[in-house]
Parts: C-alpha cells; sequence; structure tokens
C-alpha cells in the first residue's frame, strides 16, 4: 500500500466502525485499493492504507463522509510518516494564549494590540512591523509583568505528550516562535523540546524599552530553522513534522514532510498542507502512526 489515512476523534467523541466501513466504503468507490484498518487506539484513532488514489481524493472523499463530525482527518504517503524532526509554533499552539496581547492586558491595551495580532496572524499585516508596533505600545512595563503573564498561560493539551513521545523515539524537538524567548524558554523546558527559538525583548532599568532586539523571527527565520536542523542532521525535509496556526508558519508548513495547521486562522488552514480542526496535539502523533500506548505523558 502506498498511502495510509488517518482519521482521530477529537476528545470526547467517538470514532464508531460504522464511519470506518463508510469511510472505507467511499475510498473504494472512487477506485482506491483499501488495504488493512488498524486502531491507534480504540474508538478514537484510525489507520486506513491504500492504493490506485492520490491522498488529496481520499482526503476530501473522508472529509464528505464524516460531515460536521469532530474528526481530523490526514492522507499522506505511508513510507516515512515517522518523522525524525519537529519545528513547532508557541502561541495558540503549545500555549493556548497569544504572550504579547496578555502582556498588553497588563497595561489595558489587550484589544488594541489583540486586534493587530489577529491581521498579522492571518497574513494581513508585515509580521515584523506589525510586532515593533504592538511591543512599543509596552513601553516602560516592568519585567515582573513577564513572569506574572507566564504564571497565567495554560499549555494546550497534548504537547507534552508530542514532544516527549518523539523525543524518546529519537526525534529532534524544536519551538520556533515569533513571540518572546522569556516564555519559550519555559515551554521549552516544560514540555521536553531540545532547543528554542524566538524574539528577545529589550530591557533597561528593570523595564521594557518598548523594542525588540534585532533581527526579528519572522517567517523566513522559521523556514529557515527547519531547513538548518534538518542539514545539520542530515534529515531529508519529506523526515520533517511541523505545526502552527497562523500565516507566519505557512512556509515551514509547505516544506515539510507533515506540515499541520492546528486549529488554525483561515489563512494558515486554507493553504497548509494538512489541517487538525478538532483533536489535540496528540492528533500529530497519531498521524505518524504512533499507537496510544505508545505515548510518553
Amino acid at each position: 500500500m502506498e498511502h495510509v489515512l488517518t482519521l482521530i476523534a477529537s476528545s470526547g467523541t467517538t470514532l464508531g466502525g460504522d464511519a470506518v466501513a463508510a469511510v472505507t466504503k467511499a475510498l473504494g468507490r472512487l477506485g482506491a485499493d483499501v488495504g488493512s484498518r488498524i486502531w491507534l487506539a480504540r474508538d478514537q484513532a484510525c489507520d486506513l492504507t491504500f492504493a490506485n488514489l492520490s491522498c488529496d481524493q481520499a482526503d476530501a472523499a473522508a472529509r464528505r463522509v464524516l460531515g460536521p463530525a469532530s474528526v481530523d482527518v490526514l492522507a499522506q504517503p505511508l513510507a516515512g510518516r515517522r518523522k525524525q524532526i519537529l519545528v513547532a509554533d508557541m502561541d495558540s499552539t503549545f500555549i493556548a494564549e497569544e504572550t504579547l496581547d496578555e502582556l498588553a492586558a497588563l497595561v489595558g491595551i489587550k484589544d488594541k494590540v489583540a486586534a493587530i495580532t489577529a491581521r498579522a496572524m492571518n497574513g494581513e499585516l508585515d509580521f515584523a512591523k506589525a510586532l515593533r508596533e504592538r511591543v512599543a505600545m509596552l513601553a516602560g512595563l516592568s519585567t515582573g509583568a513577564l513572569e506574572e503573564t507566564w504564571q497565567q498561560m495554560n499549555f494546550v493539551p497534548g504537547g507534552r505528550t508530542l514532544v516527549r513521545t518523539m523525543v524518546a523515539a529519537g526525534a529532534t524537538c524544536v519551538l520556533v516562535s515569533g513571540g518572546f524567548k522569556f516564555f519559550t524558554s519555559r515551554v521549552r523546558d516544560a514540555c521536553g523540546f531540545d532547543l528554542d527559538v524566538a524574539n528577545d525583548l529589550e530591557i533597561e532599568n528593570g523595564a521594557l524599552t518598548g523594542r525588540v532586539i534585532e533581527p526579528i523571527v519572522d517567517r523566513n527565520v522559521k523556514l529557515q530553522t527547519l531547513k538548518q536542523i534538518a542539514s545539520d542532521r542530515n534529515v531529508p525535509l519529506r523526515l520533517t513534522a511541523s505545526v502552527g496556526d497562523g500565516a507566519n508558519d505557512l512556509p515551514m508548513l509547505q516544506a515539510s514532510g507533515l506540515g499541520v495547521a492546528f486549529h488554525a486562522r483561515p489563512a494558515g488552514t486554507a493553504a497548509a498542507p494538512h489541517r487538525i480542526d478538532h483533536g489535540d496535539l496528540r492528533t500529530i502523533l497519531f498521524a505518524q502512526g504512533y499507537k496510544a500506548a505508545e505515548f510518553i505523558d
């Protein structure tokens, strides 16, 4: 079999055998040679191997059958599906919040900053220019606000499991963010990433100056980081995975063997190779063929 279609139900949702059978039948009607059915987690995640049909066709057929069900669909080549490198975004991907927006909340301008963030993440604004504009609004904010904001952050479910499981299997995991090193270093340590890359805020006399130390980590730096890590480890890009939620992540998602838009903004969902709309970050493990029994929490 050349390809694999993975169906993953979100937490609290059941993936029934009838749904899997209906997807199998739909693939067969399109001329696919459907092989084995492998349950990665009973009633939650299932692999269907297939040949003689493109991944795009299989993906579309499965989504038509499943309709509004809270089930994610990922179709990909079977060979090399378990990746050796993961590069991940942080804000709204590994932590639920946008850290810059939460810092702005401490000076009463969250709505104003969040509106700019949303446009930047949807690709409507130049990311670096929008970042400089938002950080400038925080001039004079005490560095104590960074720790206060960190204490309010919430990890996205499944993130630690994703990283720890992949690292235990020998993969390299890197956090690359257009956010700030103060936060990425803490997420790195909490989740077990090998490395983190992010922006630095300029600080003088215990307060933010309102400036970001150049150069800014943007979409090009994210892509270059993916390529550099792969080159350093002699890993082809087809054996890399990446995940993020915004337009700033698209180049690395499109370059990876498994590029996943995670609960993404419209620009990210439309142009990303794969997407997760319902499940948590463990879905990326199922997409690689890991069984739930292999997960390391």
